[in-house]
């Protein structure tokens, strides 16, 4: 029998439920995969608490790789026994699960260099990076960026590809040992913001002038701090809320802070191309087969523990990626 995590209604961690599922053969354009490993995100839980709506009952996790075990009729890209791996939204949630059924329309072939772990742990966040760096700006050799949450899945990815196009990266973090694992991993100074006062430490690493682009997924606690960080012109990143939604506010914050841009991207629109999607995707493997991009999984659950696992994430007691073994 397989085994999946559900949630009936919307709450904390203690509303997932572990539980035994009935896996079909897979109908016209579906595939049924059996997953070795399953990432988690901090996007999971604006599902799981109702940020994100869905349907309930639902499945949890958008995000995991693993082995393909049967295909539907029409189905040609993929065959029994790929190994894939894929991310999503809305449509790829039920990845906390051992089996599925799937669009293929979401896996990406992974090619054998990967390992099935650190395709999972890095999936999201991997792509996420590679737009941030590839799509978003049109980052120079000596461009500077404040890099927001530097320890954690996304940040430590995000840093690495930029040391790989020459950036000057200004890391913040909530502790020494954060601070130690941001430096070590491509930032060139951290910012403790626990007991430092970001905006104003960025304007003297950089001279007075700010950084060219603010990468922040952090949300309503650094909205403010981010916008101060920036340079005249320079570009503010939204990639998420993991202190809350950005407040309302007037645009003509923006013209008075220094005719700021201000965007907030996501993931979907830069992988909705098969085409570009399969090029952000080649080029994050290459990076990280050659060993430029260090995917760093501290964290390993089983499935069964996915409610500490959601408790640890919201804790922000956890660094790198975290995933769960099948």
């Amino acid at each position: 029998m397989s085994k999946c995590v559900r949630f009936y209604e919307t709450g904390g961690p203690e509303v997932l439920r572990y539980e035994n599922v009935e896996v079909g053969n897979p109908g016209p354009g579906q595939v049924r995969l059996r997953h070795v490993a399953v990432g988690l995100n901090f996007a999971d839980t604006y599902f799981r608490n109702g940020t994100y709506p869905v349907p309930l009952p639902s499945g949890m996790g958008v995000e995991a790789s693993g082995v393909v075990q049967a295909v539907g009729s029409g189905v040609t890209d993929f065959s029994i026994g790929d190994r894939v791996t894929y991310t999503g939204f809305h449509t790829a949630l039920g990845a906390y699960s051992t089996e599925r059924l799937i669009d293929p329309s979401l896996l990406i072939k992974l090619p054998d260099t990967i390992a099935f772990e650190t395709a999972a742990a890095m999936t999201m966040r991997g792509l996420t990076s590679a737009y941030l760096m590839r799509r978003i700006h049109a980052y120079q050799p000596g461009d500077s960026i404040l890099l927001h949450a530097a320890a954690g899945g996304v940040g430590l990815i995000v840093s690495q590809w930029a040391k790989v196009l020459g950036l000057r990266v200004i890391g913040t973090v909530s502790s020494d040992a954060k601070a130690a694992l941001a430096l070590a991993n491509g930032c060139d100074e951290v910012i403790n913001y626990s007991h430092e006062d970001v905006a104003k430490r960025t304007r003297e690493l950089t001279g007075g002038r700010g950084v060219d682009v603010v990468i922040d997924g952090v949300g309503k606690d650094t909205f403010m701090s981010s916008l101060n960080s920036l340079k005249r012109r320079g570009l503010l990143v939204c990639v998420g809320t993991a202190s809350g939604s950005i407040p309302p506010f007037d645009p003509v914050l923006l013209a008075m802070k220094g005719s700021l841009y201000m965007t907030r991207p996501a993931l979907a629109d830069y992988i909705a191309d098969p085409a570009e999607k399969a090029a952000l995707a080649n080029e994050l493997f290459t990076h990280v087969a050659s060993g430029n991009i260090n995917i760093q999984i501290n964290q390993r659950y089983s499935l069964e523990d996915a409610t500490a696992a959601h408790r640890d994430m919201e804790s922000r007691s956890t660094t790198g990626s975290s995933i769960f073994i099948i």
